[in-house]
């Protein structure tokens, strides 16, 4: 089968070989995996992070959100039947998705939304996933509930913030702040819902007071945690909470004591890795997501099409997430 792979970590993504078209073989799925024929995916800022830091011995498959139609399914699958079009964001310590064939656990896949094409349903789930778990799970935030408190994301036009937001707007009465640095993503974060949007490269707190927001019950840190991370202990209320998602070199949580400020990490992957007694929860959040698009509640944070999966147009990806300035999610679809 066809995939894309990289063979040495750390390449620049203006080298040829930094991502590569090879030829693997058909795998085999194992008791709760489904074999999918995969028919679009969307690259996520982790791609790019596993291609620059991970070593490898031998050609690795990045990509994890897909779209595709099941195509066999291992021996105790109850969840799923052979052509099923589903849509799922994998584990990362399994071969990805950019490849014709994918294997993944049923218990983090569901049934693609019936009302999107599939280069729209690929743009959703990884990040979906992200932040339903950090809205709902890590900062605990009930449904219909956070009136009269203020959710600041950081980074709300990206593939997670720009779900996020609808998330937060749509299914609780927090009060949403989103940040962005230019008109047209200002423009966009706006449009998925926020009740205020803020410039990130001027100082927080000002723009805040200047929306009539003295301060603010939750943040969720989508990016540059350590850039902001001095102003968040600032902006942030008494008792409130910082949740963030990006990878951090070392952070000093001394600081966020004196106003008891709780600290919570969201990583999509932690219930695939360490199969969970609630690995479930993930195949029932994306069919709660799927039911909510073709309700018309939420919409696919599709930003840009960018042609067949290959290796070129996965370098193309991955030099324009690498530049700081996607807006909403880049998605391939089809082989060539």
């Amino acid at each position: 089968m066809k995939a894309i792979a990289y063979t040495q970590a750390g390449l620049p993504i203006e080298d040829p070989a930094s991502l590569i078209d090879i030829e693997l073989p058909l795998p085999e799925p194992g008791a709760h995996d489904l074999r999918v024929k995969v028919q679009a995916i969307s690259v996520n800022p982790v791609d790019t992070k596993v291609r620059h830091r991970a070593e490898v011995s031998a050609p690795r498959v990045l990509g994890w959100d897909a779209v595709g139609t099941v195509e066999s399914v291992g021996s105790e699958v109850s969840l799923f039947k052979t052509g099923d079009v589903v849509f799922y964001a994998g584990v990362i310590n399994r071969p990805g998705s950019n490849a014709e064939y994918h294997l993944v656990d049923e218990r983090i896949a569901a049934r693609k939304p019936a009302t999107l094409e599939d280069a729209q349903a690929a743009a959703l789930p990884l990040t979906a996933i992200t932040a339903w778990e950090l809205l709902f799970d890590r900062l605990r935030i009930p449904e219909g509930g956070g009136e009269g408190q203020v959710l600041l994301v950081t980074g709300a036009a990206g593939g997670v913030g720009s779900i996020l937001v609808q998330l937060a707007r749509k299914l609780t009465a927090l009060t949403v702040v989103g940040t962005a640095s230019r008109a047209e993503t200002q423009a966009w974060v706006k449009e998925l819902g926020a009740h205020h949007v803020i410039d990130h490269s001027q100082p927080l707190l000002p723009q805040l007071k200047a929306v009539g927001i003295e301060q603010v019950q939750h943040v969720a840190s989508l990016t540059h945690t350590g850039s902001y991370y001095a102003q968040y202990v600032e902006l942030i209320a008494p008792q409130g909470q910082l949740a963030l998602i990006d990878d951090l070199p070392t952070l000093d949580a001394m600081p966020l004591k004196p106003k008891s400020i709780s600290l919570h990490w969201e990583s999509m992957f932690t219930r695939a890795v360490y199969q969970t007694p609630d690995m479930q929860a993930q195949h029932d959040l994306l069919t709660r997501v799927a039911a909510l698009i073709d309700a018309g509640t939420l919409r696919t944070t599709f930003g840009e099409h960018y042609g067949t999966i290959n290796a070129a147009n996965l370098r193309r990806s991955h030099a324009l997430i690498e530049s700081g300035k996607a807006k909403g999610k880049l998605v391939l679809e089809g082989f060539d």
